[in-house]
C-alpha cells in the first residue's frame, strides 16, 4: 500500500508523552483517502497510486475531474495527490490511516507555506538593517545594489525585497508521537508548512 496519505491541518498544540515530558506537536486529520488511480510502469512509465481525499460537490468539479472519480467510483472528492513506494492497491479501495503509519515512525509532511505578501529584505532574508538612531537614512533598506561600470548592471539573484511564503514547503524527520484511529488524528512532533486548515501530504521516511 502506498506510504503517505493526504490530510488537514488543525493546528499546533501540547501534549506529554509516556516520559511525562511536554512535546509541542502539530495536528493532522488525515484520511481516509481513496484509490482514484494506479499507474503502473508500463502504461505511465512509473509506478505509484493517486489517492483522493476529502468529500467535495459534484458542482465544483470540472466534468473531467467527475468523469475520472467515477472510474474509481469513489464519488466527488476535493484533492488529489501521488504517492510512490507501494506494494499494492486496488481501484476504489479506501486507505486509511492505521494501514500506513504507526507510533514513531519519521515521516515528512508537505504544503503550502503561510503566504505574508510583499515583504522588505529585513523579514525576507534577514538583513541587519542600518542605525536607528535619529538623522540615519538607512534602516530597512537593502543598500547598494549596483556594481561600476562595468558591467553597469545589476546581477540576477540579488536578496531584494518581494512576495514572500505561499511556496510549496517540506520539513523532514518529524516524528509521530501520537494516533487517534477513531478520529483519523496524527500528532507530529514540531511545525509543519501551512496555515490552519491547509491541505497537506504526509508521507513515511525509510
Amino acid at each position: 500500500m502506498a506510504k503517505g496519505l493526504i490530510g488537514e491541518k488543525l493546528g499546533m498544540a501540547h501534549i506529554f508523552n509516556n516520559e511525562g515530558k511536554m512535546v509541542t506537536v502539530t495536528v493532522l486529520r488525515v484520511g481516509p483517502c481513496f484509490v482514484s488511480q494506479v499507474k503502473t510502469a508500463a502504461n505511465d512509465g512509473y509506478d505509484a497510486v493517486q489517492l483522493a481525499f476529502d468529500d467535495a460537490k459534484e458542482k465544483n468539479l470540472s466534468k473531467a475531474e467527475v468523469g475520472h472519480l467515477k472510474k474509481a467510483n469513489i464519488g466527488p472528492k476535493q484533492h488529489l495527490a501521488e504517492f510512490e513506494g507501494f506494494d499494492a492497491a486496488t481501484l476504489g479501495s479506501e486507505v486509511k490511516l492505521s494501514d500506513v503509519f504507526t507510533l514513531n515512525d519519521t515521516v515528512k509532511v508537505s504544503g503550502t507555506s503561510k503566504g505574508k505578501g510583499t515583504q522588505g529584505v529585513v523579514k525576507r532574508h534577514g538583513f541587519a538593517g542600518g542605525p536607528k538612531g535619529h538623522g540615519s537614512r538607512f534602516q530597512r533598506h537593502p543598500g547598494s545594489i549596483g556594481s561600476n561600470t562595468t558591467p553597469g548592471r545589476v546581477f540576477k539573484g540579488l536578496k531584494m525585497g518581494g512576495r514572500t511564503g505561499n511556496v510549496q514547503s517540506t520539513v523532514r524527520n518529524l516524528k509521530v508521537v501520537k494516533i487517534e484511529e477513531e478520529s483519523n488524528l496524527v500528532f507530529v512532533s514540531g511545525s509543519v508548512p501551512g496555515r490552519d486548515r491547509s491541505i497537506v501530504t504526509i508521507e513515511k521516511i525509510g
